[in-house]
């Protein structure tokens, strides 16, 4: 199956729904890390705990519709490395939209601290309780949350070189109100 000249609508929802929710994941877990404890923060836990779990689902979806779904082609201005790069970011962006979460997750269960999705939804617990464990799992989140973060700039930044320095439809075939007949 040929993909057209842009992503399919539902592609570019989660896309934007995804890149919201990163967003908005970020802010809070680096705001949340900073405070004394509290019950407003054991409440910014579980929100972030809450996202994260929502954003590993919707990155299951994508996935899956992405492999059901081919990308729209790359410009053949693009030459063999640029296409490479492009590809290998775009896999390592799947790739850690589920490992990070996953790892928090992780983290939670060694430190015996349970998930409950939306408070309403136990998971269970995926390592028993280990406090070395959660410390190392700790760091895991933390340095893979820098790397999803660095991930997500480069991909941000390469998107705006092809709009503002290249002039080609890197960008606009993944824009949600860009008119589809005129990309």
């Amino acid at each position: 199956m040929r993909a057209g000249p842009r992503y399919t609508r539902t592609a570019i929802f989660l896309h934007w729904l995804v890149g919201l929710g990163l967003m908005g994941t970020f802010a809070l877990g680096f705001y949340m890390e900073g405070l004394p404890l509290s019950p407003n923060k054991l409440q910014l836990y579980s929100w972030h705990k809450w996202a994260g779990m929502a954003l590993l689902a919707l990155a299951v979806v994508r996935l899956a519709w992405r492999m059901s779904h081919p990308a729209p082609d790359l410009p053949l201005s693009m030459g063999p490395l640029a296409r490479l790069a492009a590809h290998a970011g775009h896999w390592v962006l799947y790739a850690l939209m589920i490992v990070v979460p996953l790892s928090g997750w992780l983290m939670s269960s060694a430190q015996g601290v349970p998930v409950v999705w939306f408070g309403v939804l136990p998971l269970p617990d995926l390592v028993p309780k280990s406090a070395a464990l959660g410390v190392t799992l700790k760091d895991a989140h933390a340095l893979l949350n820098y790397v999803l973060l660095a991930a997500v700039v480069g991909h941000v930044g390469a998107a705006a070189h092809h709009h503002f320095v290249k002039k080609d439809t890197i960008m606009t075939r993944m824009l949600p109100l860009v008119d589809r007949k005129s990309s």
